[in-house]
């Protein structure tokens, strides 16, 4: 049995291979741009105690988040994980949106939450110091863009001043 293809068949096959060629190289190359993406720096610039409940303290933070890559960063929320001097301290999520140009800086605020005993954990010791280390890690989510992944980790550490002279 032989298998004629006319030359409107044969061209239909052709632009589909193309096609399909076309395809699988735009998704490794997307691939390739998305693993060349940097993670951010993120400090904590801010704390500040909004509420405190019988078993629970709201607080408001203020986070400095750095594109260090060379395309704008849209961020759709960010949550967090934070540790004072060592301990859990607080946890926390916002859907906050925001642009961060290439290499460019933002101020993210948001509100953690933190066990009354985890308050008390982590600033045991403070009147001794003058300062408080922090550690925070978490996930910016990213907008939904083929060119990006969908979240990006972070971590980072720093030490916060408590203003207090000697």
């Amino acid at each position: 049995m032989k298998i004629i293809l006319t030359d409107q068949k044969l061209m239909k096959n052709i632009n589909f291979l193309g096609s399909l060629i076309i395809l699988i190289m735009i998704s490794f190359s997307c691939a390739t741009i998305s693993k060349d993406l940097e993670p951010p720096r993120v400090h904590v610039i801010d704390i500040q105690v909004q509420e405190v409940r019988a078993l629970e303290a709201v607080l408001r933070i203020e986070l400095r988040v750095m594109n260090v890559n060379d395309i704008e960063v849209e961020i759709k929320g960010i949550d967090c994980e934070l540790e004072i001097n060592g301990k859990h301290f607080a946890s926390g999520v916002t859907d906050q949106k925001t642009k961060i140009p290439s290499y460019g800086t933002t101020v993210v605020p948001m509100v953690v939450y933190s066990s009354v005993l985890d308050v008390v954990r982590g600033v045991l010791g403070v009147k001794e110091k003058e300062k408080i280390e922090y550690k925070i890690s978490g996930r910016l989510h990213l907008e939904d863009d083929i060119m990006v992944p969908s979240f990006i980790r972070f971590q980072s550490d720093g030490e916060l001043s408590l203003g207090l002279e000697k």
